[in-house]
């Protein structure tokens, strides 16, 4: 058995998976809020029970170095050594969690991902992947001639670049928010929502019903927002969710740019498969295309949508498998992944 776990600010999600003819099988996991717990490994003794594992990995937020990381969202420290003596378990490998969304793809069926522009296809390099949730993770995927090899990437901090006067104003208003810089995450991004709902209701003077506002007081506001955008029931959320996925547009874009991704643009993370039908519009691709000299070769970039829920935890569990492969000289199958 392999345990796979993905590590955020907010929540901890653990797996267990098995192999089946050779191919990682899913057997159980779940969420745990990580603001309960004392750390990693109290959350991990409770998830396994009396079951065992033999290897684990963990994606996790942020640069690790020497397979250790000190989370910035919550006060814990990881360290793989620890946790394996600990934990008893033979290898713990810690990743970040967008490397874990990487070696994730690979694994992936044809019915998990939505291909939102087909580009050319035929093309063979590098990847990229972006993937707005809690923060704004980002990553790419070196092809080597024989396989991808997916690199971390603190990306999403970068400074966000407005590209119109509504962008430029959204700009001023967090730099006073937020008194000082403001990265691509304060925009694309869970909170990134919120941030553009209060500067069209503060500063453009949007309308804010009564029954809306309570419903933010009282529900996920990011919910709520995407709720009635989806379903065109206010001029206020949609507006909202317009600008969001066109600075999400831009910013994947510049990513692929960066990366000279010809393999594909992915968008991963809890977002993108809630609003689905808005980065169908064209809203997304315009942005995303729109780099002057350099268009076309963004229109030539297949754009694909992540729909797996569990796309880190699979990548992370065959993570783990790999490295204990490589340093056991023992695999349960022919690894998918080479090191």
């Amino acid at each position: 058995m392999i345990l796979a776990g993905d590590v955020g600010g907010t929540k901890v999600h653990l797996a267990l998976f098995d192999f089946v003819n050779g191919k990682l099988k899913h057997t159980r996991d779940k969420i745990y809020p990580a603001r309960e717990y004392t750390g990693l490994e109290e959350i991990v003794r409770q998830f396994m029970g009396g079951d065992s594992a033999s290897s684990a990995c963990f994606g996790v937020p942020g640069p690790v170095r020497e397979g250790r990381l000190r989370l910035t969202n919550l006060p814990w420290t990881l360290d793989s050594r620890e946790l394996a003596a600990h934990l008893r378990l033979d290898y713990v490998f810690l990743i970040n969690d967008l490397e874990a969304n990487g070696y994730g793809i690979a694994e992936l069926e044809a019915s998990q991902i939505y291909t939102l522009s087909e580009g050319d296809a035929s093309q063979t390099g590098n990847r990229a992947l972006i993937s707005a949730g809690t923060g704004l993770g980002q990553s790419f995927m070196v092809w080597d001639g024989r396989h991808h090899k997916p690199y971390p990437s603190e990306g999403g901090h970068c400074d966000f670049a407005p590209r119109n006067e509504d962008e430029m104003d959204l700009l001023r208003y967090l730099r006073q928010k937020y008194n000082g810089r403001i990265s691509f995450e304060r925009v694309v991004s869970g909170q990134g929502f919120m941030n553009i709902y209060e500067f069209l209701r503060d500063v453009r003077g949007m309308d804010e019903p009564l029954w809306l506002a309570e419903r933010l007081t009282h529900e996920d506001p990011n919910a709520v927002i995407t709720e009635l955008a989806m379903a065109a029931k206010s001029e206020i959320c949609e507006k909202t969710t317009d600008m969001f996925v066109s600075a999400y547009g831009a910013e994947a874009g510049n990513l692929a740019l960066k990366v000279l991704a010809v393999g594909g643009l992915y968008v991963g993370g809890g977002i993108a498969p809630r609003i689905l039908e808005k980065l169908k519009d064209g809203t997304f691709m315009k942005a995303f295309i729109d780099k002057g000299r350099l268009s076309q070769l963004l229109v030539n970039t297949p754009v694909r949508v992540i729909l797996e829920s569990r796309t880190a935890l699979i990548g992370a569990a065959a993570y783990a498998e790999g490295r204990a492969a490589e340093l056991s000289g023992i695999s349960p199958r022919a690894a998918s992944i080479r090191f």
